[in-house]
């Protein structure tokens, strides 16, 4: 029996990297994507360019020990050409997108600024990355999924979209640019389950909880809330990942509009982990 493809953005750490190898177990061939190939390369991050921690090829060694077959494709989610490319390559390579994961999400300058010092050009950007180049990529990998009749399409999100801000961004809060994005992100997916009923596709928005990223560690934000709440394991979330893209049981969550996956992964029964 061949094995699935999944392509998963921003799978050069964090969530990301957790749930290629997530479905690389599941059965899953995976294509990931990102900006950095290599470890130590630099990119710019919030307000700081640095070089994180994680990269392609470390997660593609990791999806190989996990009985996966890998492919790394470099891309920008600020320039959704690249990522057309790489789905364009990953089908070339491993064969037609099973699961599409809109992982990856805008990190750069206005992500952390408040109303008035956010720039028209940083929002675009914002956009661009959160809610034009997800909205291409679906529509680049869905009709093959209409015609074969199954496909998985889960858009990562985020509470700030339907949550007001406790504080002002600088002071622990968030934002309006990005959670507005994410709150166009959301709009997706009732709308692709209307229009594909019945067709045996399946269509998910995540959202993760409070995960201290490395991007946040690097901008030094986030400490104050990773210390009063407890940060989110990006593995956990994979794992949520892995059950609503395999199991039978997860479309009794498909009229969700979003999927809290800390508060699903802690209380299912039995647990998402023994249950994969």
């Amino acid at each position: 029996m061949s094995r699935k493809v999944a392509f998963i953005t921003g799978a050069s750490r964090g969530i990301g990297a957790e749930t290629a190898v997530q479905l690389a177990k599941a059965g899953y061939d995976v294509a990931i994507t990102a900006r950095t190939l290599k470890e130590g390369t630099q990119h710019a991050y919030g307000a700081v360019t640095t070089s994180l921690s994680g990269s392609l090829e470390l997660t593609a060694a990791r999806i190989e020990e996990a009985g996966g077959r890998p492919i790394c494709l470099t891309s920008d989610i600020l320039k959704p050409q690249t990522v057309l490319a790489a789905i364009d390559e990953a089908v070339a390579t491993l064969g037609p997108i099973d699961l599409l994961f809109n992982n990856a999400c805008y990190q750069g300058p206005g992500n952390l600024s408040r109303f008035l010092e956010v720039e028209n050009d940083q929002v675009q950007a914002i956009f661009m990355g959160n809610v034009t180049t997800p909205t291409m990529a679906v529509q680049k990998v869905l009709p093959s999924m209409i015609e074969r009749g199954s496909g998985v399409i889960i858009n990562m999100v985020s509470g700030s979209a339907v949550n007001n801000p406790p504080v002002p961004v600088d002071q622990g809060g968030w934002s309006f640019a990005y959670p507005a994005s994410k709150a166009a992100l959301i709009l997706m997916v009732p709308a692709l389950r209307v229009e594909h009923p019945d067709q045996g596709l399946r269509f998910f928005n995540v959202e993760p909880g409070f995960v201290h990223t490395e991007v946040m560690k690097a901008n030094h934000f986030g400490e104050e809330a990773a210390a009063r709440f407890g940060p989110t394991d990006p593995a956990d979330v994979a794992e949520v990942i892995r059950w609503l893209a395999t199991s039978k049981e997860a479309m009794a969550y498909h009229d969700k509009t979003i999927i809290f996956a800390p508060q699903l992964y802690k209380s299912h029964e039995p647990p998402i982990r023994a249950n994969i």
